[in-house]
């Protein structure tokens, strides 16, 4: 999650699903909208059409699921991962996704994967701002209550970054969101002065657990993410790092190893379904 665009938020998802594909099965939810995310062009070329071949009027089975997922390389050869996202051509129509977690949670406990990560597109602060005022329950809530959820808060390591990555935390903390399992993570997006002075400002801190700092690494601007073996030996190793803060936060909130998670309830027919 961030608070704002422009935070690397799909870059750390990537990054974070490349760590964690080698604890497990690993799957990437591309819940924001198709033009405005690069998951369709980390996957073009793959003939999978994701999201938009999961009818809600045809039952789902793992089988479909994980057939409709494209495939992405791992920082290892035998740590390959899956990402769901609208593969079709850009001037498709725009699928109508639902927002509500509960029906990405469904999803993923159909595909049966055993890490599964949410590059969500709502802004943090507003999300939960938002939801108090309005007295209903806000996005940034829906999924951290998810069973064996760790939040990852990610932001520019500039100025503005910081400081909206610190009103994310201030805004969380005062509705009781769960800071104590919340990872940080701040990408350095260009080599200035500036952006390693801002990145280490650790008022975040206090409250996360931990804040985990990516560093510049021009591959990624080049090349995308498309090939996770070019990335730069220190890009790889905070990838790892990352890895093992948010296995740690889940080890220490529900025990190690990790309880099978629950079987998630059926939606409602008024809840929208993918």
């Amino acid at each position: 999650m961030a608070a704002t665009g422009g935070s690397g938020r799909s870059t750390v998802a990537n990054l974070l699903a490349c760590g964690l594909a080698l604890s497990g099965r690993t799957a990437v939810l591309d819940t924001g909208p198709r033009l405005s995310s690069p998951w369709p062009a980390w996957t073009n070329g793959q003939a999978v059409q994701g999201l938009s071949s999961l009818a809600a009027e045809r039952p789902l089975s793992r089988a479909v699921v994980r057939q409709v997922a494209a495939q992405r390389p791992g920082l290892a050869a035998e740590a390959c991962w899956q990402v769901l996202t609208d593969g079709r051509a850009w001037h498709s129509a725009p699928l109508s996704l639902p927002q509500d977690p509960a029906a990405w949670h469904q999803l993923a406990a159909i595909g049966g994967w055993q890490v599964v990560l949410a590059d969500t597109s709502h802004p943090v602060a507003h999300d939960v701002l938002a939801a108090r005022c309005e007295e209903r329950v806000g996005l940034t809530r829906g999924w951290c209550n998810l069973p064996f959820a760790v939040p990852v808060l990610c932001a520019a390591a500039t100025a503005g970054g910081v400081q909206a990555l610190q009103q994310a935390v201030m805004a969380m903390h005062a509705e009781g969101l769960p800071l104590q399992r919340t990872r940080g993570a701040r990408e350095q997006l260009r080599r200035t002065s500036a952006g390693r002075r801002a990145g280490r400002s650790d008022h975040a801190r206090p409250r996360t657990s931990a804040v985990i700092q990516l560093p510049h690494d021009p591959g990624i601007r080049a090349h995308g993410l498309r090939e996770p073996a070019r990335l730069r030996s220190h890009t790889r190793q905070a990838a790892a790092t990352l890895a093992d803060a948010v296995l740690a936060a889940a080890h220490a909130t529900w025990g190690e190893p990790l309880p099978h998670a629950p079987r998630p309830r059926p939606l409602s027919p008024s809840m929208p379904r993918l």
